[in-house]
């Protein structure tokens, strides 16, 4: 079974490797809010526990997040069921924190897996993205929208939503270095962080994932 931690910034392609890879593996993809909100519906104690910063919002504390995940990953470690965590840790105290609940578990990380592509082509493909008015729909313009362009679903007005605009994707980018670096580097030094470039088609990205992987499951 493979326990993994995913790391790539906006417009890496994380979401869409992070849904080829549970096909393959048959694991389960776990984000921070997947977490809270089966604890919430299930009304356990640590449920009712993140609710509570929830509904002032406020952050759920890390010792609370922290416990959701050690309940459910030893459930999966029962039935020996992979996983992939996707968006957490977001914080060191969480990475380490995360580690140390595997030792306790008596398992290992498989490894961080960090999709990685050059800010200057994340910021270019996040601000290629246009959304129609009408349908939602979205396309890609890397070289700017024509004047001409409308959507291909239903031919409707293609407009640039305020977050796809370059001046907010560098905060974003901005954002994703001030927390994911610090991540990046820590689990380097652990000797478990894998790199895969994130440059090309999905399919074949998902296929250097896929191989990096495999090497590390045998070695």
């Amino acid at each position: 079974m493979i326990r993994l931690v995913l790391l790539g910034g906006p417009g890496s392609g994380k979401g869409t490797q992070a849904d080829r890879m549970k096909e393959r593996y048959r694991a389960v993809k776990i984000s921070t809010g997947d977490l809270l909100r089966e604890e919430i519906r299930r009304e356990s104690e640590l449920g009712r526990r993140a609710k509570q910063f929830m509904d002032k919002g406020e952050l759920v504390p890390d010792d609370v997040m922290i416990g959701i995940l050690d309940k459910m990953t030893q459930a999966f470690e029962t039935r020996a069921q992979s996983y992939i965590l996707d968006g957490f840790p977001r914080t060191l105290p969480q990475a380490q924190a995360l580690l140390e609940m595997l030792k306790k578990q008596g398992v290992n990380l498989t490894t961080a897996l960090l999709i990685d592509v050059p800010e200057s082509e994340l910021v270019r493909r996040l601000s290629s993205r246009w959304t129609c008015r009408n349908c939602s729909a979205t396309a890609g313009y890397p070289d700017g929208k024509p004047d001409q362009a409308v959507c291909g679903q239903c031919g409707g007005e293609l407009y640039q939503r305020d977050d796809d605009k370059k001046e907010t994707i560098l905060n974003r980018m901005k954002v994703y270095r001030k927390n994911t670096e610090p991540l990046i580097r820590f689990f380097e030094e652990k000797g478990l962080l894998t790199r895969v470039e994130g440059f090309g088609d999905p399919d074949s990205v998902a296929m250097r994932i896929h191989e990096t992987l495999e090497r590390t499951l045998k070695s």
